[in-house]
């Protein structure tokens, strides 16, 4: 078990305030962020606000990454919501078609699509996919006649001159698909418009995040996830009113002396593979080892928050694609993106230890694993525990006595 590094001490920067009703690794019970009724089930309320706005008119377009420009679907008028992917019980109808050892993730999305289980899926009028990976532009092929599907071509040199031309195109053909398929004119002066809204949510949502890096850390990683979930399909007004009315709880929560773990609770940073759903049971194993997490840098959680639109340009379009092309995946080769926002995250959020999911099959995460763990000890100096997993829940005894002796060289 690779988590032989001592953990660096933390306590002397922060100003710690253990609520002295806490046992070491229990966690207080503190008023939730969101109304009750969705605060377990994120996705209703995100389902909810999606058949409002399809009952509204609104358009609504599916999609399974975040290098899809959301920008242009919103130029529309449209709402963009990303499909159902984290489910086990989806995948066995997957496996009738796919091979069984292939990423969970993919089966998961293939499995919903088969048995007409995700709802967002049913309300989508098109979907857009993207080159991410080989497992999912054959299964996108799978499921292409069923609905308007467009597949956007990823360059994966991001730092070749010919990369940000390429993708500029691709940018450029699915504004032309969202036209030819909703019968519509997406016009310069909307998309410059759904930048500035991009930007500013994305401002508003690193100032949530502060939550997160305060020592010890106001928010759990399901509140956090609970918040990307609704800001997805939530207009700038709609999250600012979420925000303020979440700040209120948050500062009252600090005004009495209640945070996520308590004051000596391991702060970790899990990096790696998306993760949601039945893939969440890495943040509850750490939680209940007596961690908290303050930092998620997979594409579900903080990542492509970091990422700024220029404003004003001219071209909107170029400025999406510029924009997109820095998101880094591990898709892309050489990832040095990846390394420096890491980076950045370790310094805003100053975990003591870092965890990095890879999904089984997922190649590319797990390859660059290597390298993620040499950057976190030698620059860091913090321990490192790789955990390859997929949806089911065979192996969560192993994660939490894995996840236990890391926490017990970070007390």
């Amino acid at each position: 078990m690779d988590v032989n590094t001592s953990c660096r001490t933390q306590l002397t920067k922060r100003s710690v305030r253990p609520d002295p009703r806490e046992k070491k690794g229990m966690h207080s019970v503190m008023e939730p962020l969101i109304n009750d009724r969705y605060t377990n089930s994120p996705n209703e309320r995100v389902l909810d606000a999606v058949i409002g706005k399809r009952n509204a008119g609104k358009h609504i377009v599916g999609m399974y990454c975040g290098y899809a420009p959301v920008e242009l679907v919103r130029a529309m008028g449209a709402v963009p919501v990303f499909l159902c992917a984290f489910s086990r019980r989806t995948i066995p109808a997957a496996e009738m078609v796919l091979p069984a050892n292939l990423c969970p993730l993919i089966k998961s999305s293939f499995g919903f699509i088969r048995t007409d289980s995700c709802p967002f899926y049913a309300l989508s009028e098109a979907i857009i996919g993207e080159t991410t990976c080989d497992g999912k532009k054959k299964m996108f092929e799978l499921i292409r006649h069923i609905k308007p599907t467009h597949i956007m071509d990823l360059p994966q040199l991001p730092d070749e001159r010919e990369a940000l031309r390429n993708w500029t195109t691709m940018v450029h053909k699915l504004k032309a698909f969202l036209e030819r398929t909703f019968k519509t004119k997406i016009t310069e002066d909307r998309i410059e418009s759904e930048i500035k809204e991009t930007n500013g949510k994305n401002r508003m949502m690193n100032e949530f995040f502060a939550y997160a890096a305060h020592s010890p850390p106001l928010l759990s990683w399901s509140e956090m996830y609970d918040v990307i979930s609704v800001e997805m399909v939530s207009d700038r007004d709609e999250l600012r009113r979420l925000l303020d009315a979440i700040a209120v709880k948050l500062d009252g929560r600090l005004s009495k002396g209640e945070f996520a773990g308590n004051g000596s609770s391991p702060r970790i940073l899990v990096s790696g593979c998306p993760v949601g759903g039945d893939a969440a049971k890495i943040f509850r194993a750490i939680e209940a080892a007596g961690g908290v997490v303050v930092a998620m840098e997979a594409c579900s959680g903080m990542k492509g928050y970091s990422i700024g639109i220029e404003e004003g340009t001219g071209d909107p379009i170029a400025a999406l694609a510029k924009a997109y092309l820095k998101i880094p995946c591990s898709c892309m080769t050489p990832n040095q993106r990846r390394f420096d926002s890491l980076d950045a995250m370790i310094d805003r959020f100053r975990p003591d230890a870092v965890v990095d999911v890879i999904l089984q099959a997922c190649h590319s995460y797990n390859i660059e694993s290597y390298r993620i763990e040499q950057h976190v000890r030698g620059k860091h100096r913090l321990p490192f525990l790789k955990i390859e997993t997929d949806f089911a829940e065979s192996d969560v005894g192993q994660i939490r006595t894995r996840v236990q002796a890391l926490l017990e060289i970070c007390i």
